[in-house]
C-alpha cells in the first residue's frame, strides 16, 4: 500500500513538473504615459534599438488599447480583464482617498498564483495605498512578491525615495526609477526555481513627470537641435529601452525566454503630440490618443517573428487570454470584459463578442466604443458644478445617475485622426451603436462600488 502511494505522489509530482514545462512564463511591461508613437518601430525618432528588436521578433499591433485613458483604471483592467468603472475604479487614485481596487476582485496574479506560479509585482503599483494597510495592495492581490511605489517615483525618476518592498518602506533608493525596477526583477527571476513558471508585472514610472534622464542621453538628442524639454523625455523613454534589454537579457541567460510570453505597452496615451502622432487627443481623453498604445508581444515557442497585425486588442484581454493561453479556468460568476487572443494566435480570427468601452466621467466626451472600424464617442449631461481633479464625494451619485445624450461617430480605417463626424450621415450605424453604448454604459456602473468618506 505505502509503494502504491508513493507511486502515486511521484506521478502527481511528473504531471505538475510537465504542466510547469509546458506553460509560459508570462511578463507583462508597463510605461507610465508613453504614447503611441514612442518607439522607433511606431515611428518614433527615439532610439529604441532593444524594444525594436523585440518587435521583430514578435507581433507588433496597430490597433492596441488601454483599458481606460489614465492611469489607476488602467492598471485595473489589466489586471482583471474588466472594464476599470466596473470593478470602482472611476479616475485616479489621490493620495489618502477610499477608492481603490478591491479585495474581492480576481486578478490573473491570483488565478496563476494558485497554479504554482511565482507572482512577483514591481515598479508603479497605483491601485491602492502602499502606506494604508487596510487597502489591499500587490501582496493581498496575489503577488508573492512586490517592489513599489502607490504613485509617481519621488522626488522624481532619480534616487527615487518612495519605494515599498513587500509592505516596508526602504527609504532612498540610488539609481534611475527604471534601473531599480529591473534590478529588483532580475534577482528575483534568479530566485525563482527553474522548475517553477513565473508570472512577473515590471510597471516602470517612466516617462511620467517628474523626468530625470540620464544627461548623457539628454546630450545626446540636443546635440540633434531638440529643445531641453524635449530631449529630456526622448532620454527617458531611451533610458527605458536599456532597462528593458536588462529584463529581456536575463530572461535569456535563465533559459526562459523561449517559452516567455512577454507583453509591452502603456497604461494610456501620450502627453505630447510626436507621442501620439496622427491620433486626437491625449491622456485622460477617451479620443484615440488618449488610450490607443503600442503594443508588442513575443512568445517564440508559439507565434512566428516579425508580424505586424491589425487586430483590435485591448488590456482588457490579457486577463482571458493567459487563462487559455496557461489552460486555467477563468474565474467563476465572474463578468469578463475582454478576448482571448489565442484563437488569433493560432490562426484564427479575433471574435470579440462584446464591443470595447472607455468611460471617464470629467473629459468630453466621456465615454468611448469601439465597434469594427467605426469609433462611438458620448457626451453626458452636464454636471451641476466643476468636477474637482480628483474623485470626490459629490461627484460620485453624478457618475452613477447621469446619462449619455449627445453623440460623434468616426470610421478609423477612413479618418484615424477622428476629424469627420459621421453621426448625422451614418443614421442607423449611430442608432446600433448607440444602443449598445447605452447597454454597457448602465451595465457597468450599475456594478461599480460605491466610495464612501
Amino acid at each position: 500500500m505505502r509503494i502504491h502511494f508513493l507511486f502515486f505522489v511521484l506521478c502527481i509530482a511528473n504531471i505538475q513538473t510537465l504542466l510547469s514545462a509546458a506553460r509560459p512564463d508570462v511578463v507583462l511591461v508597463m510605461l507610465d504615459d508613453s504614447g503611441y508613437t514612442d518607439f522607433g518601430c511606431y515611428g518614433s525618432k527615439v532610439d529604441t534599438p532593444n524594444i525594436d528588436a523585440f518587435a521583430k521578433e514578435g507581433i507588433r499591433f496597430t490597433d492596441c488599447h488601454a483599458a481606460a485613458p489614465n492611469c489607476s483604471p488602467s492598471r485595473a483592467g489589466m489586471l482583471t480583464g474588466r472594464i476599470p468603472p466596473r470593478v470602482g475604479l472611476y479616475s485616479y487614485i489621490p493620495p489618502n482617498h477610499p477608492m481603490h481596487l478591491p479585495d474581492e476582485e480576481i486578478t490573473i496574479a491570483e488565478i496563476l498564483k494558485k497554479e504554482g506560479y511565482a507572482t512577483g509585482h514591481f515598479g508603479k503599483w497605483h491601485l491602492s495605498s502602499l502606506e494604508y494597510r487596510e487597502q489591499p495592495g500587490p501582496n493581498q492581490q496575489g503577488f508573492d512578491h512586490s517592489l513599489g511605489t502607490s504613485n509617481n517615483a519621488k522626488p522624481n525618476h532619480l534616487n527615487p525615495v518612495n519605494f515599498v518592498r513587500n509592505g516596508e518602506a526602504i527609504g532612498q533608493v540610488k539609481g534611475y526609477s527604471c534601473q531599480v525596477v529591473v534590478d529588483e526583477t532580475n534577482e528575483w527571476m534568479e530566485k525563482v526555481p527553474k522548475e517553477q513558471n513565473l508570472f512577473a508585472c515590471v510597471w516602470f514610472h517612466e516617462p511620467h513627470s517628474r523626468i530625470a534622464s540620464p544627461p548623457e542621453l539628454v546630450a545626446k538628442y540636443e546635440a540633434r537641435g531638440m529643445k531641453k524639454k524635449d530631449a529630456l523625455y526622448y532620454a527617458n523613454i531611451e533610458n527605458v529601452d536599456i532597462a528593458f534589454g536588462r529584463l529581456m537579457n536575463k530572461l535569456k541567460e535563465l533559459g526562459r525566454e523561449e517559452n516567455a510570453f512577454v507583453f509591452l505597452t502603456s497604461d494610456n496615451g501620450g502627453v505630447n503630440a510626436f507621442s501620439n502622432q496622427g491620433l486626437r487627443g491625449k491622456k485622460s481623453f477617451v479620443y484615440e490618443g488618449g488610450q490607443r498604445d503600442a503594443g508588442i508581444l513575443r512568445w517564440p515557442k508559439k507565434i512566428p517573428v516579425g508580424q505586424i497585425r491589425h487586430e483590435t486588442i485591448s488590456h482588457l484581454d490579457l486577463l482571458p487570454t493567459l487563462c487559455d493561453a496557461t489552460e486555467v479556468a477563468r474565474p467563476k460568476g465572474v463578468k469578463l470584459d475582454g478576448t482571448s487572443w489565442m484563437p488569433m494566435l493560432n490562426g484564427k480570427c479575433l471574435d470579440r463578442t462584446q464591443p470595447l468601452f472607455w468611460f471617464f466621467y470629467r473629459v468630453e466626451p466621456a465615454a468611448a466604443m469601439r465597434m469594427g472600424e467605426y469609433s462611438l464617442l458620448g457626451y453626458l449631461e452636464k454636471p451641476p458644478k466643476k468636477f474637482s481633479h480628483g474623485l470626490s464625494p459629490v461627484d460620485m451619485p453624478w457618475i452613477k445617475q447621469a446619462k449619455i445624450v449627445s453623440y460623434e461617430l468616426y470610421n478609423l480605417r477612413e479618418d484615424l485622426a477622428q476629424t469627420k463626424d459621421l453621426s448625422k450621415s451614418h443614421p442607423k450605424k449611430l442608432a446600433e451603436m448607440k444602443k449598445a453604448m447605452a447597454s454597457i454604459h448602465a451595465d457597468v456602473l450599475t456594478d461599480g462600488p460605491n466610495w464612501k468618506w
